[in-house]
């Protein structure tokens, strides 16, 4: 038979224990550490074909890098996007806005 000292140490031992899982204490919350934000360039500032290109290539630009639009089709949509920059450069400004209105509809941009 154990002797009376180890009953009431034991005793004791239990009775710590029960008594931390029954503690009213919520347990402990892990911190979520927040998203990063979007590394998002300045946009092109300024009316005409050229800044509203240059507005379009920096926003398809940045799709592609946090993963919104596919490196793939960015670099489809940067090629019409091209077209319309060569054409505004070259003075059709006309031709240069339906090239970017067509191109930002292909791929569903407004």
């Amino acid at each position: 038979m154990p002797a009376p000292l180890s009953r009431a140490v034991l005793i004791a031992a239990l009775g710590c224990t029960l008594s931390a899982c029954q503690s009213s204490a919520p347990p402990p919350v892990a911190t979520v550490p927040a998203a990063p934000a979007a590394a998002v360039a300045p946009l092109p500032t300024g009316t005409g074909c050229g800044p509203s290109v240059a507005r379009t290539q920096a926003i398809v630009a940045t799709d592609v890098k946090t993963g919104d639009l596919s490196a793939p089709v960015g670099a489809r949509f940067g090629a019409d996007l091209s077209k319309a920059e060569a054409a505004c450069a070259a003075g059709r400004e006309g031709e240069a806005l339906n090239l970017l209105a067509a191109a930002k509809a292909r791929y569903g941009y407004r």
